[in-house]
């Protein structure tokens, strides 16, 4: 058979092997304790949607115009890879009747999310997020409740410094009136913007003050900031929220062209970021309310609110910063028999693992080799079996750190083990 070269990962996806996964456990462990910690419960919604569901509530957002991982089925179903998890958590809100239970639905989710990105340090085509859903009160104090959380999460994941962006950006009563304000103040420079910002100018200008294109940067200092056009409820929401973030000891910033550039987006906006970086691309989690996302999925009008952070690029920057997670033996017990004794070491497996995890080497090499590879999976104990002993039923348990060695009759492992 002619040679083939190997196959290899799809371009933009990578494999987190097992020397990695003890920094991933750590911040998985560190969202779901906090998360519990302020009364959210655990949910998995999958990873296809049907194409409308993602693209009615996000056309002009780059994650759906080019980014969008869509198929058709065998079926002739349109369906899509989510981009993100809030459209389907709001989706399966509904489906499952969580809207009839008390209020809020206080929901988290961990999942990997798919873009047709361009792949690059830090960003992948398949990533991975901790999602936060609050849905069925339009309270502030829920705005300034997930940015604790958010905090809390990265705080717990060995992120102590971090930068905090926070903005308003009103709503469907005062938004109309400042998009026609920023288009107004827009057009005379229409002919200096990026084409992008040029379509955007009339259809979404809410994203031209988030605009990163070098040429767009000049302009947005003379812009109107929404801040100084809300109306009463959301100015006194936006103080509500600042007030409450304060009080919980959280330092941010307030960042005048932080946008969510989609209709259902209301109010808070933020994005958290470590101390010294700059750019979107560097944000760690981000989220806002969306009190317009469930009546654009055709669900009756219900407020939300919510962030995502991403596993990826927190577990980079605990990595950068030094944080040390001990990670967990591959086994805590290696098996070493004899030839000829796979059937006994493998009873003898069984019996350890009512109190340890175990593994044993099959391999036909010498003991010093099947040593070396016990101490390369971490193990603190090693279980030695001879035809003799095994016909004895005992074994030779060692102390891999002492060196100590006894002879232990096979029942009475477990009660050794549990030292």
């Amino acid at each position: 058979m002619p040679r083939t070269e190997p196959i290899r990962a799809v371009r933009g996806v990578r494999d987190i092997l097992p020397r990695d996964r003890s920094l991933w456990r750590a911040a998985e462990r560190a969202a779901a304790e906090v998360a519990t910690r302020f009364g959210y419960q655990e949910i998995v919604t999958p990873i296809i949607e049907r194409v409308e569901l993602i693209e009615r509530v996000g056309e002009d957002t780059d994650a759906i115009a080019k980014e969008l991982y869509r198929f058709e089925d065998r079926g002739g179903r349109q369906l899509a890879l989510r981009p993100e998890a809030t459209a389907g958590i709001v989706r399966a809100y509904f489906e499952g009747g969580l809207n009839q239970g008390p209020q809020p639905a206080r929901l988290y989710l961990f999942g990997p999310m798919f873009r047709y990105d361009r792949p690059q340090k830090g960003r992948y085509r398949q990533f991975y997020q901790f999602d936060i859903e609050a849905i069925g009160s339009a309270s502030p104090a829920l705005d300034a409740e997930v940015i604790e959380i958010a905090r809390g999460w990265l705080n717990e994941s060995g992120i102590p410094e971090l930068k905090l962006e926070l903005n308003s950006i009103g709503d469907g009563v005062c938004r109309p009136a400042y998009l026609d304000r920023l288009r107004d103040y827009y057009r005379p420079l229409e002919e200096k913007l990026h084409p992008d910002c040029q379509r955007r100018l009339e259809t979404n200008p809410l994203r031209l003050l988030d605009c990163k294109v070098p040429q767009c940067q000049p302009f947005k200092a003379g812009a109107p900031r929404i801040t100084d056009h809300l109306c009463e409820p959301c100015s006194q929401a936006w103080t509500q929220v600042r007030r409450l973030v304060e009080s919980a000891g959280i330092e941010y910033v307030h960042n005048p062209y932080l946008v969510r550039g989609l209709d259902y987006y209301t109010r808070t906006v933020f994005e958290f970021y470590p101390a010294g970086a700059s750019g979107q691309q560097d944000a760690l989690a981000s989220g806002g309310r969306y009190d317009g996302l469930a009546e654009t999925e055709g669900w009756p009008s219900t407020p939300g609110v919510g962030f995502a952070g991403g596993f990826d690029r927190v577990v980079e920057v605990m990595a950068a910063s030094g944080v040390e997670v001990v990670a967990a033996p591959a086994a805590e017990v290696a098996v070493l028999a004899d030839a000829g004794l796979d059937h006994e070491a493998a009873n003898i497996a069984r019996i350890c693992r009512a109190v340890r995890s175990v593994a044993v080497d099959y391999e036909a090499k010498s003991l010093a080799a099947k040593m070396r590879s016990a101490a390369k999976l971490g193990a603190r104990w090693v279980v030695l079996l001879s035809a003799d002993e095994a016909a004895r039923r005992t074994a030779r348990l060692r102390d891999m750190a002492s060196g100590e060695q006894v002879e232990v009759a096979w029942d009475e492992l477990p009660e050794r083990l549990s030292r």
